[in-house]
């Protein structure tokens, strides 16, 4: 069975790399093994060790806590919430097209977002 950090560091692998448009064989070559292995990390399968984490890190130009951002005392609740927002790819499809607008037009369309997002008066 996997434990719900290994599974969350998977799916915080497989987000960062999706988000960067970079395949499993590149993040692969990158730290130096095959790309079943990034499978295998990407669904908890197998646990990810520090130093392998440090170098997937490294090639995803993030720090090693990024990975477990967004963990809660409650490990059952914390993998819950990762699979609802990184198993939908249209979520995913939406982050990444957010990322790529220009910083002073991204703030615009969150100021945007949180006036569509209130409840109407009528």
């Amino acid at each position: 069975m996997t434990h719900p950090v290994d599974g969350h560091v998977g799916k915080r692998i497989r987000h960062r790399r999706w988000m960067l448009g970079m395949t499993q064989q590149q993040l692969a070559q990158a730290v130096g093994i095959k790309f079943q292995q990034i499978q295998k990390y990407e669904t908890g399968m197998n646990r990810v060790s520090a130093s392998r984490l440090w170098d997937i890190a490294e090639a995803m130009d993030v720090p090693v806590s990024f990975f477990y951002d967004g963990l809660s005392v409650n490990m059952d609740d914390a993998a819950e919430q990762a699979e609802d927002i990184l198993g939908d790819r249209e979520a995913m499809h939406l982050v990444r097209a957010y990322y790529a607008i220009p910083d002073h037009q991204r703030r615009k369309l969150v100021d945007l977002a949180r006036v569509l997002g209130e409840p109407s008066s009528a």
